[in-house]
């Protein structure tokens, strides 16, 4: 049996799915970053799963944007997470509420 765009878009739906459901569901900011990890993730597959089915490199290109954006995203997020749970203890989004600008 043959692998074809079918079953990559098929397979990015579904991480997309899981993704989404992550970060509707989630309370914890950890797995809120995992689950845009995912969502991100499957956009890739759909997007490198098209360009190499029509032979065009400008879907893994925007694959490459979308890691780095990640990495920063990544990056940015965890530093200030540890910041906030050395501020509160917890890594809640029900904390957050708390927080006066």
């Amino acid at each position: 049996m043959m692998i074809g765009l079918t079953h990559y878009l098929i397979l990015s739906g579904i991480l997309f799915i899981i993704g989404l459901v992550g970060v509707m569901r989630r309370k914890n900011l950890l797995m809120l970053f995992f689950s845009t990890e995912i969502l991100l993730n499957a956009v890739n597959i759909g997007f490198v799963a098209v360009s190499k089915y029509y032979g065009d490199l400008s879907g893994q290109m925007f694959a490459f944007f979308i890691i780095a954006v990640a990495a920063s995203e990544v990056a940015v997020g965890l530093g200030l997470l540890v910041l906030w749970y050395k501020r509160t203890g917890s890594t809640d989004l029900d904390s957050l509420q708390m927080m006066k600008g």
